[in-house]
């Protein structure tokens, strides 16, 4: 780019070359026609140009930013904006592109900084376009702006007042190192593998100093605030730890993997807690003993199942199996409860007759034909409910569709992914189930029995003397398998490795995806280079995963122990 000046009009004229190299290595630079950006009456102060040779940010000497790009038919004025508008007196001094060439940071004459960013926005014919705004204020700096170089290996950048040197980071917003003010400069460069920044002073010596900043985008905010990327169109939390190129930003907030660890365990535990509870008190107060002794060491082997057998059978045989009958299997799971309910209601008032053909505690052999039933009748009845609530237009067609996934699409605007987190509470809730329910059962069973005979020799039933005194004894070894069980939701990796899609995002939608923060250290810490950023941040992540489960462990400690002091039997 050179700006000519001919007859007093200011003009601003480009060649674009491009390099073609040969299969010998042979390089050939061909020059194309010189081309003419802006008016003249466009009075041109510098210019900033993609490395990409798509894009030129030309800066009048009136603090005007006007854009012109180039989409394959020429260069064409696409945007112009001020970033000192809100500052009266105020000039751009300093200007530059942060490596990827899609932030732009300004330096005024003031003292300020501004950054500008290329990200999507509505336009006013409703398309959306990749067009300049401006994200965020720096830190005021220490005098008024004289330069600018930006790091090549990483979002760092040097600003250059009249008073100091400051290395400043884009992601985080952090001042990395502030050094001594030079006589009269010229120009600045941050060396390739960021140890180094030279600076040229009006004599033209060169001052160079050594830079040792290994971290440059960890921060607190980096890991735990809200952060606007490029490209973004606000302040979000990602985990992004890598891209295809050199130029990309990595993003390493934790609070993603936070939130997907907690949503999994959520809906393990809303699965797994009323099975594994009511199946503990079931078969410690209600089943025959010797039928007790078949049911609990299978559900014990049940616990020493590989978490990598589950996540196998969860994402190859289930997320299919959930994905194509989803209906059945959620009004299976409705029915099949409301069925045993009612039974039992039912139980209740058969006359003694009928009733003392079946033993006590051998009652569910009466329940199983009913729940067998209740669930055919379920799975049976679902393409119907689906025909009758969630038919929509299909989007391919046109025509109506009973296609319980593409209603949730339409209805919610969710997104609805094969290995969800249906799934995966399922599978994971599989896991926790017989953890909750052999240490439960233990608690349950070792109530003293002269309690129970008390009870029953008062008038009370076996219901009341389970809830009003059974329960109460063992309610400190019951929370502690509680918490126990999430425990072993929380740390599970395998599961959520194989059965959803194990993608960072921050919804609450059952039917998307979730990364946790275990999983995320067992799949991206075998490609993490020693000592780099990312491979800190996985570590950080697992010093957050400790810390989760010792806080939550220690607080249930406190409460057991005030429950089993309130309980205790003299």
């Amino acid at each position: 780019m050179v700006r000519q000046t001919e007859a007093g009009v200011a003009r601003l004229i480009g060649v674009r070359v491009t390099e073609r190299k040969g299969l010998g290595g042979k390089v050939r630079n061909t020059p194309g026609e010189p081309f003419t950006l802006g008016s003249g009456d466009l009075a041109i102060d510098s210019e900033l140009v993609a490395n990409t040779a798509d894009m030129v940010l030309a800066i009048s000497k009136t603090s005007e930013v006007v854009v012109f790009s180039d989409a394959g038919d020429g260069f064409k004025k696409i945007q112009s904006f001020r970033p000192l508008v809100d500052l009266p007196g105020a000039k751009i001094t300093s200007a530059g592109l942060i490596s990827g060439d899609v932030t732009a940071v300004f330096g005024s004459n003031q003292g300020t900084e501004h950054v500008w960013s290329l990200y999507p926005q509505k336009q006013p014919d409703g398309r959306m376009l990749r067009r300049w705004g401006h994200i965020r204020d720096g830190e005021p700096l220490a005098g008024a702006a004289l330069g600018f170089a930006a790091a090549t290996v990483n979002k760092s950048y040097l600003l250059v007042t009249d008073k100091s040197l400051e290395l400043r980071h884009l992601t985080t917003g952090s001042q990395r190192w502030e050094g001594p003010a030079v006589n009269g400069f010229r120009q600045a460069f941050l060396s390739r593998n960021h140890d180094m920044l030279s600076v040229v002073d009006g004599q033209g010596d060169l001052q160079r100093w050594s830079l040792v900043d290994h971290h440059p985008e960890a921060g607190w905010e980096a890991f735990f605030g809200k952060v606007w990327y490029e490209g973004a169109t606000g302040p979000e939390y990602v985990w992004q730890s890598s891209s295809g190129n050199d130029e990309f930003e990595p993003k390493f907030s934790l609070v993603p993997l936070i939130y997907g660890t907690f949503k999994g365990t959520l809906f393990a535990m809303l699965f797994a807690l009323p099975i594994a509870l009511l199946s503990a008190i079931y078969v410690s107060q209600f089943l025959k003993p010797n039928v007790k002794n078949v049911i609990k060491p299978m559900m014990e082997i049940m616990a020493s199942l590989p978490s990598v057998v589950l996540g196998f059978i969860g994402g190859l045989w289930l997320a299919p199996l959930v994905d194509v009958h989803l209906v059945g299997l959620i009004t299976c799971a409705l029915a099949l409860p409301i069925a045993g309910l009612l039974f039992g209601a039912g139980w209740a008032r058969f006359p003694l007759s009928v009733r003392r053909h079946i033993p006590p505690g051998r009652e569910f052999l009466a329940l199983i034909p009913v729940l067998v039933l209740a669930g055919w009748f379920a799975w049976t009845s679902a393409p119907a409910i689906e025909a009758a609530l969630f038919t929509v237009a299909d989007p391919g067609t046109g025509l109506p569709v009973a296609d319980f996934r593409e209603w949730w699409r339409q209805a919610t605007g969710s997104s609805y992914d094969a290995r969800n987190s249906v799934v995966v509470g399922f599978v994971m809730g599989f896991a926790v189930i017989p953890v909750i329910f052999t240490i439960a059962e233990d608690a349950l069973s070792n109530v003293p029995t002269s309690l129970v005979s008390g009870s029953l020799a008062l008038g009370a039933s076996r219901w009341q003397t389970v809830w009003r005194v059974i329960m109460p004894t063992a309610l400190a070894g019951v929370f502690s398998a509680v918490m126990i069980g999430f425990g072993r939701a929380v740390g599970e990796t395998m599961i959520v490795v194989m059965a959803t899609g194990n993608t960072p995002v921050m919804e609450m939608n059952p039917f998307n995806g979730m990364r946790t923060l275990s999983a995320n250290i067992a799949v991206e810490l075998p490609e993490a280079p020693l000592g780099h950023t990312h491979y800190r941040a996985l570590f950080l992540g697992a010093c957050c995963l400790f810390l989760l489960t010792f806080i939550l462990n220690t607080a249930a400690e406190l409460l057991r122990q005030r429950l089993r002091e309130r309980y205790k039997v003299v």
